[in-house]
């Protein structure tokens, strides 16, 4: 006859607490793992773009008569191959990395600086200074981003400050009416209302009170619109209107090697992981940082 032992309250405690520590470990995972990845690659990233004199192995300009269109590996000194003019492809993503991830950061940051306090300002004081400045947004938000940054290059030409430039206004209706919609909740909360009862001006709201209030919504959006402006100069320069030849960016890399993709893919399929890689940093950076800094999150 089987004996069935009885479980006793040691047992139950242990199990317990052992389904507790996989519930935390689970958890921290959860919270963690994506901002810590996100992190790495966007740190790996923006290192090997500011130290692209010192790691990249070959000039980026350099052309080899001898090593046109290799493959990867072929040619020791080339490891992910060469283009139609023999340049080093490794050599250009990590310089192309200094173009690309210098407008997703420069745009954004032009966008976050000119658009949150208009968008303050237009939910605080309301009236006929948030119609003037909401119908200006509105006009810009008509056009697509990519559109919108292509019409402005097109006017203004192909460099590095004019896509900067381009980007960050097409960007900018995008945090204008974030932080409109934020300051018009904000703006009723009973700690404005007695701050202004203290006889605080509108000016010193806005700074003190409402804009501390929208920092981690805003900071989380602009986290994920660097992802958009990297994309976005890449299709500029693929379009052959961002930063002009020979400097590399990954967008005009990817444009050179499409009339190569049959026959020698590897120019396109690099410049296109490289841009993927970006995209995903930060998206990955951006989606912790919402569940990191949302209050409504953190009891989950």
């Amino acid at each position: 006859m089987a004996l069935v032992r009885r479980a006793e309250p040691a047992d139950l405690v242990i199990t317990g607490a052992g389904e507790e520590s996989r519930g935390a470990l689970r958890g921290w995972l959860r919270r963690w793992l994506p901002i810590s990845i996100g992190l790495a690659m966007a740190a790996v990233m923006i290192v090997a773009a500011a130290a692209a004199p010192l790691i990249a192995p070959l000039s980026p300009s350099a052309q080899f008569s001898d090593s046109v269109l290799k493959g990867p590996g072929v040619i020791e000194r080339h490891l992910l191959g060469t283009d139609e003019f023999g340049r080093d492809i490794l050599s250009r993503i990590i310089w192309g990395a200094r173009v690309s991830l210098q407008v997703g950061l420069a745009s954004v940051v032009f966008a976050f600086v000119l658009g949150v306090p208009l968008g303050i300002v237009a939910g605080v004081r309301g009236g006929r200074v948030e119609t003037l400045i909401m119908r200006c947004a509105d006009m810009l938000m008509a056009f697509p981003t990519l559109l919108l940054a292509l019409i402005i290059v097109t006017a203004l030409g192909g460099s590095l400050v004019n896509e900067i430039l381009a980007i960050g206004v097409a960007l900018t209706p995008n945090f204008l009416r974030l932080a409109r919609s934020l300051a018009l909740t904000i703006r009723e909360q009973d700690y404005i209302l007695a701050a202004r009862a203290l006889g605080s001006g509108q000016l010193r709201l806005m700074a003190r009170h409402v804009f501390p209030n929208t920092v981690y919504a805003l900071v989380v959006v602009a986290s994920l619109y660097i992802a958009t402006a990297i994309r976005t100069e890449a299709g500029l320069s693929f379009l052959g209107l961002g930063i002009p030849p020979p400097t590399p960016s990954w967008g005009n890399i990817l444009s050179e090697g499409r009339q190569y993709i049959k026959c020698c893919p590897w120019i396109t399929t690099f410049s296109g992981l490289a841009i993927m890689v970006a995209v995903l940093a930060f998206n990955l950076v951006g989606d912790a940082l919402r569940d990191l800094l949302d209050p409504r999150l953190k009891g989950e």
